[in-house]
């Protein structure tokens, strides 16, 4: 079952008084709001973001909509709103493609979108429920995971055709790529593992058991530091894995049902926003993470963030009765 809401939003600490319905979660405030923008579309929930900072859009989820926002950074507008695409759910800007792949559950296919017109151009694939998706340059080649269990979809990103789907034993959450090993990483939450898969060949090569962590689902990676970030669905946990050694080094507790993540490789901060309305905010130190604080957003469970300005970006599908995007900047660490 497929475990997601996502409502209002209170910040903690010394902010408490500047947004309705605050409640302290944190000594001092590690994000502050920048600005909040009106998103168009019913109070419904949001789910994946993909930022594009060759276009300097951000590409977000409106999943019980049905629809595919398009939002100017910029001038901090929606630019524009792509319809019919039911359950809408992982997304991802590929550039270099000129192009937007968007999971499509409700039709049980991957929604291919023209970058320049904004328009879907190819639907793909026969995929249970299509969630995570990642790109492997090299072989230019997308991977979609399967949340229901039928394994991680392949398509050809020249032709938007299915190379394969490639067997995985189990429910599929989050997929990354991996840039340094060139592999793609996909949490199995059923089996409690990361695998690895080598996109030259399209088979899972090494399978890596998250002791301690119960339904993995989302993931972060910090490529240079070769640390990956591993988050426990069921038991509200965050694992920190050596991607040198292959250990976990680190393991924190977080808010429950822990959703996606997002990592500033310059900053060196991540983000895990959880269903039940908690967002905890880490730093990076020497391989391991430190706490910063946290703060409280009922059900915000997703979160994008630009490398460039650091701004971090909540959609909030409920506040006094309209959607919204929440623009806020992180406390340097």
């Amino acid at each position: 079952m497929i475990r997601r809401w996502c409502a209002a939003l209170a910040l903690a600490g010394a902010l408490a008084g500047a947004v309705p319905g605050a409640r302290a979660a944190s000594r001092a405030p590690v994000l502050r709001t920048v600005v909040d923008v009106p998103l168009p579309g019913p109070t419904t929930r949001f789910d994946y973001q993909s930022l594009d900072t060759s276009s300097n859009r951000l590409f977000i989820s409106h999943m019980n909509a049905g629809e595919l926002l398009v939002f100017d950074l910029a001038n901090r507008r929606v630019e524009r709103t792509i319809v019919d695409l039911p359950r809408v759910t992982g997304v991802c800007a590929i550039a270099t493609l000129g192009k937007v792949y968007a999971s499509v559950p409700g039709r049980h296919h991957v929604a291919v979108i023209d970058m320049r017109t904004l328009s879907v151009t190819a639907r793909v694939g026969d995929i249970g429920f299509p969630d995570g998706i990642a790109y492997a340059p090299d072989v230019r080649k997308v991977y979609v995971s399967d949340e229901s269990g039928g394994g991680e979809l392949v398509i050809d990103g020249a032709t938007d055709r299915v190379v394969t789907t490639i067997a995985l034993g189990g429910d599929a959450g989050n997929t990354l790529y991996d840039p340094v090993s060139r592999h793609i990483l996909v949490a199995v939450q059923t089996s409690g593992e990361w695998v690895e898969i080598d996109p030259q060949t399209d088979r899972v090569i090494a399978r890596h058991l998250l002791a301690g962590v119960a339904g993995p689902h989302g993931m972060a990676l910090d490529a240079a530091g070769r640390l990956l970030f591993v988050a426990g669905e069921d038991n509200a946990s965050l694992q920190v894995v050596d991607l040198r050694t292959l250990q976990a080094v680190d393991t924190h507790a977080v808010g429950d049902e822990p959703d996606v993540l997002a990592f500033d490789p310059d900053t060196r901060q991540l983000l895990v926003a959880s269903e039940a309305g908690k967002v905890s905010v880490f730093g990076e130190r020497r391989g391991r993470l430190v706490a910063a604080g946290e703060l409280v957003m009922p059900h915000a469970h997703t979160v994008a963030i630009d490398p460039r300005s650091h701004l971090v970006y909540f959609p909030l599908q409920d506040v006094g009765g309209h959607p919204l995007l929440r623009i806020m900047s992180a406390r340097r660490p």
